[in-house]
């Protein structure tokens, strides 16, 4: 009796026990459905407030837990205020004319930049001196100091598609190269063994289809004057003859491509240009630009200097200088021989000493008119686009494309064109960039040939007998009569080692090693002292004034006498360069915050966009190898796992 209701008692104990238990239970479970609750009805003016400590990692790590939190992760104003911080943006600069969301362009500065090296070429046994990109994107070429040109095919992965060894030509190396407007093709510039002085090159022309057969070969002197194509079939060299002691004259001419002629009668090249030099400086490194404004809006933009023609040549000349204390560009125009550099030491003094590994001194900077065509232009691109809607739906047949036809219409409607080149006035370094307007060209059809032999003889007796006027060709204004006038000089008082177009030919982007501050020549044949960090100079093209630029940019090593060219590039959205720290570079061109660099073991001697996909860079160096860059989406689209190649830094 006692024990059964001991095991009773026991029984009903343990079963309010149990139901305690399950209570206690329930009531856990409830407290945690509420909390969750609570999480997920959190006000978004909470959750902004706690997302803006976050890093862009953490943000969307975040945004993965509910739609609530990743709803509130895409606000607009939280990526504003976090890519002002990550990457140091100056407030007053808003976002990329076109786009309109922050978090996208997060995206296009993290995803979307060449970063991952995904191909490391090294079938050059030499230092790889340039690169460039066909238009079509499918094609790029190298030139080396092995003296071999090769053209390679872009898509993944890249192999040589044509070679040739220059040396055959007696060349010593090549060193620059272009294709023609329909990639049809290639120009190839370089050195001659045996020259005088090591300046004498030489151009050659190659036909890409089916062969890479050899069109024909052209003198270039100096080797450094590279070449240009001027349109379709014709292309622009240089020679140079001295007249007198440490003055000479640099001939522009403009050849055809195929130079094969069924009579002696028919030329194939005639001068464009003769332009005077002095203190040993010459043309060099000459590119073609297509003129976006009639010839009136230049001259307004352009005072008389007339005693800066008789000492130079020209028609006008600047003085560029540095950024001042309120970030305003100031053009100085001078009117005599006398270099003005006091502005340009204003600048100088704010630089800061760098160390021996790289830091980041100042972003590109441009000046409001450069942010003004900006906008400009974004909104001229949308108006563009809608027109073109428009007309796709009015329109029954596409359009043809337009046929490309060696004739003289070819080179009449052509439009008038910028030559662009580097010079010198104090020195013989190149430290002056000139532009001269090129319109009307026609090109002869017919050699005149000139006098027979006989009076040829007679012409020669009587210039004999008669007393011959010496020439002084060290009086300019004596002879000025037989040289043409540069249009334009701008003096960016250091060696100009590189310079690139943007793509639609607005701006000019140069890269110079700068001279010291206060710096007087007293020889021309000895030039300053060149810093070991390069700028990058922005010029407009339209107004010819300097609409930004970036202090020192990258370093560099070699001394004056040795320094050689490093070659940028520029596409609508970045800039590229080379550096002797044996590093590239990569820009935002609108932002103007450096984004990365891309390792070497030797200097960078140039890079190249793919200009049908800016995602795409390719880099070469002294270390012999050529290295392609593509962006992770490029890798993802590849099937790729981008943890499994090298990347930039």
């Amino acid at each position: 009796m006692d024990t059964s209701t001991s095991v009773k008692e026991n029984s009903g104990e343990k079963h309010e026990a149990d139901e305690t238990n399950n209570k206690s239970e329930d009531e856990s479970e409830g407290s945690t459905t509420s909390q969750g609750s609570d999480w997920h009805y959190m006000p978004d003016t909470v959750l902004l407030n706690i997302f803006q400590y976050l890093t862009p990692r953490e943000l969307t790590i975040a945004g993965e837990v509910c739609k609530s939190w990743y709803r509130v992760s895409h606000d607009e104003f939280l990526w504003k205020d976090l890519f002002y911080q990550t990457y140091k943006i100056d407030p007053d600069i808003g976002i990329k004319p076109g786009k309109t969301s922050w978090l996208g362009e997060f995206k296009r500065l993290t995803y979307h930049i060449p970063l991952i090296e995904t191909e490391l070429l090294t079938e050059h046994c030499h230092q790889v001196l340039h690169v460039s990109f066909s238009h079509n994107g499918k094609m790029f070429a190298t030139c080396s100091k092995d003296g071999y040109v090769f053209v390679w095919e872009s898509k993944y992965p890249c192999s040589i598609k044509y070679l040739h060894d220059m040396k055959t030509f007696n060349w010593k190396y090549t060193q620059f190269s272009q294709f023609n407007s329909s990639d049809t093709l290639l120009l190839v510039c370089g050195a001659l063994f045996g020259s005088f002085l090591g300046i004498s090159g030489e151009i050659a022309v190659f036909k890409l289809s089916p062969n890479f057969e050899l069109q024909c070969r052209i003198v270039n002197k100096p080797n450094d004057t590279f070449g240009a194509w001027y349109s379709e079939h014709y292309l622009l060299s240089g020679n140079l003859y001295w007249l007198a002691h440490l003055v000479n004259t640099s001939l522009l001419w403009l050849n055809k491509a195929s130079q094969e002629s069924s009579s002696e009668h028919v030329p194939i090249m005639t001068q464009l240009f003769r332009f005077y030099n002095r203190n040993a400086s010459s043309v060099r490194a000459i590119m073609v630009a297509n003129c976006l404004t009639p010839e009136q809006n230049e001259h307004e933009e352009q005072p008389s200097t007339s005693n800066a023609n008789g000492e130079n040549g020209t028609s006008t000349s600047d003085d560029v200088s540095s950024p001042c204390s309120d970030n305003s560009l100031v053009l100085v125009h001078y009117a005599s021989s006398s270099f003005l550099y006091t502005t340009l030491e204003g600048g100088f003094m704010k630089w800061k000493k760098l160390g021996d590994g790289f830091e980041y001194a100042t972003p590109i900077q441009y000046n409001q008119e450069y942010r003004e065509v900006e906008k400009e232009k974004s909104s001229k691109q949308e108006d563009d686009e809608d027109s073109d809607e428009n007309s796709e739906c009015n329109q029954s047949e596409p359009k043809e494309p337009p046929k490309v036809v060696e004739s003289d219409d070819e080179l009449s409607n052509a439009g008038e064109k910028y030559l662009i080149f580097t010079t010198g006035s104090k020195t013989y370094a190149p430290h002056q960039v000139g532009f001269k307007r090129i319109k009307n060209v026609k090109f002869p059809k017919r050699v005149d040939p000139g006098p027979s032999l006989r009076d040829r003889f007679k012409q020669k007796r009587e210039e004999r007998d008669q007393e011959r006027e010496e020439v002084n060709w060290l009086d300019y204004d004596s002879v000025a009569d037989q040289f043409d006038k540069v249009d334009h000089l701008i003096d960016l008082h250091g060696h100009i080692i590189g310079m690139a177009l943007s793509p639609d030919h607005r701006y000019l982007y140069v890269n110079t090693r700068p001279w010291p501050q206060g710096c007087v020549i007293t020889n021309p044949l000895q030039p300053p002292p060149i810093a070991q960090e390069i700028d990058i100079h922005v010029i407009d093209l339209v107004t010819l004034k300097q609409v930004g630029t970036m202090l020192r940019a990258h370093k560099a090593y070699t001394p004056n006498n040795e320094c050689f060219y490093i070659f940028l590039d520029v596409c609508d959205d970045y800039v590229a360069s080379g550096a002797e720290d044996k590093h590239g570079y990569i820009w935002d061109r609108h932002y103007g915050i450096c984004l990365a660099k891309f390792p070497h073991a030797g200097v960078v001697n140039s890079v190249a966009f793919n200009p049908r996909d800016p995602e795409f860079l390719i880099t070469t160096s002294d270390d012999h190898t050529v290295k392609v860059w593509r962006s992770r989406a490029s890798i993802r689209s590849l099937n790729f796992e981008e943890d499994s190649f090298p990347r930039g830094s």
